[in-house]
């Protein structure tokens, strides 16, 4: 079985289910699942059964599209209806704090509900349905888009570094920081790709380096702390990275490590590129430092991986899932848009601007 073949996040209309590769059993197995209640779409999502902020956003429209099919079946009224859509909303946007596309996606589903209030409840479910397949339509043009810009600042041979997973399986396709190499890999473009194996839950490892495997990839793995090495060595042209949240001010916060993967790169004169779909801008947060950053289990540190605990029983143990990189760090931030550079408010304000037209 080829992972590329299958949809990372997509609709099951007739079993009325969210389907989704379970990220958690790659890449020993590729298990398709499909989630019916609200619950178990929380769940997925907090326990990175579906995972990557594109991919997050989709999976948020689909579910909130589905518990509202369910509340449309008792729903009295327009106010009964919003009121328990509210609450779903508000309890499937607590399973991931940090990635802005989760409260992104959730915002919009709510607009559709709110600017259709003089419709039926059925009339506003199906235009629910309408927004969810464009969110996840969306994501495949944006992707695309941060692809072709990002191909511009590489050139056919060149060794690229990536952090976490920011490819195929965070999205739908194509991916945020990997859409340069597959739409590079269209053209014909032979590419030497390094993942960082991203600790602690090796989302490098398990499915970077297991995506790009499996799409043909020249790809090798390294543990997080041999990204200086490699660098140092002459290997590495460029960064690619994806985020979960770029502030105002030009401030990521992704995936932990990425900081510091900035900062080695920036010690070598490597060029550090985030790719950001403009989903992923948060201009309400003015700096990183804003940015509230999610904290996980201690036991994914000290035991989760193992057969025995690996860590003294009891020791503390400090495990948060992001890091912010500051500004100052980064070359440049690509959008669907267009590539952004420091000042990044204003950059940020063009690229709005002509998202607006």
């Amino acid at each position: 079985m080829n992972a590329m073949n299958y949809d990372t996040v997509a609709l099951d209309e007739a079993k009325q289910a969210l389907v989704i590769i379970d990220q958690t059993k790659l890449p020993n197995a590729i298990e398709v699942i499909s989630l019916t209640s609200l619950k178990e779409i929380w769940d997925a999502i907090y326990l990175l059964k579906v995972r990557g902020a594109p991919a997050i956003g989709v999976a948020a429209g689909i579910g909130i599209y589905l518990e509202a099919l369910r509340i449309a079946d008792t729903a009295n009224n327009f106010d009964e209806f919003y009121q328990r859509f509210l609450k779903a909303k508000d309890y499937l946007n607590s399973s991931r704090p940090t990635a802005v596309n989760l409260s992104w996606s959730l915002n919009r589903m709510e607009q559709v509900v709110l600017q259709n209030k003089d419709k039926t409840i059925d009339e506003i479910v199906a235009l629910l349905h309408e927004e969810a397949m464009e969110i996840r339509a969306e994501d495949i043009r944006v992707c695309r888009a941060i692809g072709e810009f990002g191909l511009t600042l590489i050139k056919d041979g060149d060794g690229l570094l990536t952090h976490c997973n920011a490819g195929k399986l965070a999205a739908i396709k194509y991916g945020t920081a990997t859409a340069p190499m597959y739409v590079g890999q269209e053209k014909g473009y032979k590419l030497r790709i390094f993942a960082d194996e991203t600790r602690p839950l090796l989302q490098g490892a398990r499915l970077t380096a297991f995506e790009l495997q499996q799409a043909g990839f020249d790809v090798t793995l390294i543990c997080d702390n041999m990204a200086g090495a490699v660098m140092r060595n002459g290997w590495i042209n460029a960064v690619f990275v994806g985020c979960d949240r770029v502030a105002a001010n030009g401030d990521v916060a992704n995936k932990i490590g990425t900081s510091m993967v900035a900062t080695l790169a920036k010690r070598y004169n490597i060029p550090f590129y985030v790719c950001a779909p403009t989903a992923t801008v948060d201009m309400a947060t003015a700096t990183g430092n804003d940015i509230v950053i999610e904290q996980r289990k201690a036991a994914e540190i000290t035991s989760m991986w193992y057969e025995r605990p690996m860590a003294p029983l009891g020791v503390k143990v400090y495990n948060p899932a992001f890091d912010v990189t500051d500004n100052e760090l980064i070359t440049a931030i690509i959008t669907e848009y267009g590539i952004v550079r420091a000042p990044y408010d204003e950059g940020f304000r063009e690229i709005f601007s002509r998202k607006a037209r």
